[in-house]
């Protein structure tokens, strides 16, 4: 009896995720694919078009450099906490408890620390790159503890094999250990570039709500997110908000799409290499 219920709860609960995000994918759908038109794909935004082609290239510079900036720092971090620091070693508990913490963190709370440091105290104004090192700092301690439980899964037996045969510690991390991990660690990237997509919050404070493509790192702008928000609050044109959700929806799927494909790629590699 107790197994049943136990089934039909894991059941419900399965429908009521599955149904939730098919509803809201399908409302999305509904409301805004009648409202796609060419005139949001211009590059000159206007009070007319209302395009959002500038928020979509913003969207993809946020990405990439973001990315640029988190990504080698969260990986070296977690190579170092699994590959060289004792386990009962104080940097090793302090940087556990520290990400923990930093994940848990609203991120408003990571804008106004951007507004107060990047963009005030270091004077670099409302800019992709003030908008980029907050989302790096907000997102790097999910990188380092995706990357840290990916190296963590790889056998210890790799890491001694390689040392056996006279490669150096740094060989068998690059070559042996990183290859292995990498879908675990493309996997955290890719929840990563989500959660920067979405982000709207941080970006109010540090990149700035101005409708053009920055033409340089210390130019503002804004993302699809922002520009979905700001459409919707004006009220004057809220269709064309339900029209960008759907642009940002395929750009979200595309996105994972390809860090997948990208994953498969690496892990039938990773596997050839180290049967050979």
């Amino acid at each position: 009896m107790k197994d049943k219920l136990f089934k039909f709860f894991i059941r419900l609960s399965m429908f009521v995720v599955v149904s939730t995000s098919l509803f809201l994918i399908l409302y999305i759908l509904v409301r805004g694919i009648p409202h796609l038109k060419p005139s949001l794909f211009s590059f000159e935004y206007t009070s007319d078009n209302v395009s959002l082609m500038p928020a979509l290239i913003t969207t993809f510079y946020i990405v990439v450099l973001t990315l640029m900036i988190s990504l080698p720092i969260g990986v070296a971090t977690a190579i170092y906490l699994v590959e060289y620091a004792r386990k009962d070693s104080k940097v090793a508990k302090i940087m556990k408890i520290s990400t923990e913490a930093l994940s848990g963190i609203p991120s408003i709370i990571y804008g106004l620390f951007g507004f107060l440091f990047f963009v005030s105290t270091l004077s670099l104004s409302y800019s992709l790159i003030s908008g980029s090192l907050t989302l790096a700092i907000m997102t790097l301690p999910f990188i380092i503890r995706t990357t840290q439980e990916s190296l963590l899964d790889v056998p210890n037996s790799y890491r001694e094999a390689a040392l056996a045969m006279g490669s150096s510690k740094l060989f068998m991390i690059f070559k042996v250990v990183l290859p292995t991990a990498s879908a675990g660690i493309l996997s955290g990237v890719i929840l990563s570039i989500g959660r920067i997509v979405g982000e709207s919050a941080a970006l109010i404070y540090t990149l700035g709500t101005v409708a053009k493509i920055p033409k340089s790192l210390g130019e503002s702008g804004r993302t699809l997110a922002i520009h979905m928000w700001a459409l919707s609050s004006e009220g004057f044109h809220t269709n064309e908000a339900y029209a960008t959700a759907v642009v940002l929806l395929l750009v979200v799927l595309l996105m994972n799409g390809a860090s997948k494909y990208a994953s498969k790629k690496l892990m039938k590699g990773s596997n050839y290499e180290t049967s050979n």
